[in-house]
This record gives structure tokens, C-alpha cells and sequence, in this order.
């Protein structure tokens, strides 16, 4: 069976509710009870939380069992096999019965006020589409390491600026088609990129979030190709934009922002678009092509490559 629906059963099912949040895990069992938890503990209560086991193998299932059948608004899909997280959350929302959409991680937590704030942002600008806001970034032990202020939607060619706490209508979904699952790991990016063609963002300078970095949760290789997808979904983005010092600006951002991948073409793509601006910008080229050059010539560096 490629998938499985389980409604918990329990009588009183919220048939309608306002806000559908997917939550996608795969082998998440080490910190799924404190995200859904989080979830769970919401001060804004009208959601479904829709979990997409996504061909879990370890304690997950039991985890998620034992939570649908506390808690009425929470449903179980089970994809066999897994489809991978954009995949996933399309699976989700094509379940969603709620007007606003959101997802979570199975390793973050939501503050308790997140939804509470999101919905009243999105009801207070009826022509904003998106909600999103601030929040922290804490280690494996829940320590909090970091603070992540977004920035306008406006500067979303300069880098993923809506981060992890966002609230966002269905037409959202509908018109996007949901998520890119040949961009796993930039989708989320590519995801907002094609949000920001057609739909207004409010933003607010509030932290309503935790996300959980992990110690070597990508391998270089793995990390090398998201780099990668990276630059593609730029470039394809810039194709839509005909200010040439906005385009110049935009390749060379991203152009120097890779530590795993020298972007050379985009470089030079950058350096056509605006001349001046590759001089003003000379030292930080230099820099970054004598690095990109020592870690080339590196034994360890190409060591590491071939086993990531």
C-alpha cells in the first residue's frame, strides 16, 4: 500500500477547522513528543495537526498512535515507502481541511502563542497572503544558542528570509501547487521564492519558535547538492527580474555566500550584469576565490569529498 489514512476514531472529530498544520516525519522519534507537544499546547486551539509518517522504521508510529488517541484533532498518514519531506507535506495538505496552512518539524518546537499570533496577523491584513516571524535556534538539549530575525519578504532574492514560524492561506497552497519534491532541501526556498511573484507577507518582529540545529545533520555531499539547488532556483528566479544592478546584486550574493561551491558561472554572470559593482565588490571576490582554491589543492578537503 503506497499510503494509509488513520483518523483516530475518537467521536467529536473537528470536521472544519481553522488552521491545518502538517507535521512530516521520518525516524524522528528522539524529539517528536516535545514537537507535537508544542503543538498540542497551542493558546489558539481551532488546528488539525496531520502527521505524515514518512516510512518510519523506528519508535515513531507508536509515538504517533499514542497521540491521536489523547487528542482528537490529530491525524495519522503513513507513506509506504517514504516519499521524502517535500513529498510528504504534499501528502499532508492534499488532506488539509483548514482555510490557513502551516508545518513543523518533528524536531522544533512552536511557542505556545505562535498560532495564536500568526492567525491575528493574517486576519488583521486581509490582503496579506503569509505570516511569518522571528525565532530562536537551540542545540540538541534544547539550549538556546541563537536568535533568527527574518527579514521582509522583499529581500527574498538575497537569501530564505521568511524562516520557521509561518502561517499562510490555502489559495497559498492551491495556486503554488504545493511543494517542488525534485527540490528536496531547498524546498521550502523555492516554495517562498514563487510565493513572493503573486502574494503579500506580513512580517512580525516577535519570536515564536525554536529550531533545533543539529552537529553534522547534512554531509558534505549532501550539503555540496543543496548549494547547488540553491543557485538553480535563483537563477530561475532572475529570470523574472529585468533591474540589471538588482540582478547583479542578487548573483553576487549568493555568488560569494557558498563555502561548499565556488559558483563561478554565477560570478561571472554577475560580474556581465554590472562591471562596476564586481569592482567594488573585488576584494570579497578575491577572498573568496583564494578560498575556494586552498580547499581544492586540500588532500583532507578532497578526502572528505569523495567519503560525505
Amino acid at each position: 500500500m503506497d499510503r494509509e489514512v488513520h483518523h483516530n476514531g475518537v467521536p467529536g472529530s473537528v470536521a472544519s477547522p481553522r488552521v491545518s498544520i502538517v507535521l512530516p516525519v521520518h525516524n524522528g522519534a528522539a524529539f517528536l513528543d516535545e514537537a507535537i507537544g508544542s503543538i498540542l499546547g497551542q493558546t489558539f486551539a481551532d488546528f488539525e495537526l496531520i502527521c505524515v509518517d514518512d516510512g518510519s522504521t523506528d519508535e515513531t508510529p507508536a509515538i504517533l498512535a499514542r497521540h491521536a488517541v489523547a487528542d482528537r484533532r490529530i491525524k495519522i498518514i503513513t507513506n509506504r515507502p517514504n516519499k521524502g519531506l517535500p513529498g510528504a507535506l504534499n501528502v499532508g495538505f492534499a488532506a488539509a481541511l483548514g482555510e490557513l496552512h502551516s508545518w513543523t518539524s518533528d524536531d522544533n518546537i512552536a511557542r505556545p502563542y505562535m498560532l495564536e499570533r500568526l492567525v491575528q496577523a493574517l486576519d488583521t491584513n486581509a490582503d496579506a497572503a503569509i505570516a511569518h516571524a522571528n525565532y530562536s535556534v537551540i542545540d540538541a538539549q534544547g539550549t538556546v544558542i541563537g536568535f533568527q530575525k527574518v527579514g521582509p519578504a522583499s529581500d527574498i532574492l538575497f537569501g530564505n528570509r521568511i524562516g520557521a514560524a509561518f502561517l499562510y492561506r490555502a489559495g497559498v497552497t492551491r495556486k503554488l501547487g504545493g511543494y517542488d519534491t525534485a527540490l528536496f532541501g531547498v524546498e521550502d526556498y523555492d516554495f517562498w521564492l514563487r510565493a513572493a511573484r503573486s502574494f503579500r507577507f506580513v512580517t512580525l518582529d516577535e519570536d515564536l519558535y525554536l529550531y533545533r540545529r543539529h552537529d553534522g545533520s547534512l554531509t558534505d555531499q549532501r550539503a555540496l547538492h543543496i548549494h547547488r539547488m540553491v543557485a538553480q532556483v535563483i537563477r530561475r528566479e532572475l529570470a523574472h527580474v529585468r533591474d540589471q544592478d538588482l540582478r547583479a546584486r542578487v548573483l553576487f550574493e549568493h555568488g560569494l555566500a557558498s563555502r561548499l561551491d565556488p559558483r563561478l558561472e554565477m560570478l561571472w554572470q554577475a560580474f556581465k550584469a554590472s562591471p562596476l559593482l564586481a569592482l567594488r565588490r573585488a576584494p570579497a571576490i578575491a577572498r573568496h576565490l583564494t578560498f575556494h582554491l586552498v580547499r581544492a589543492l586540500s588532500p583532507r578537503t578532497g578526502l572528505k569529498r569523495k567519503t560525505g
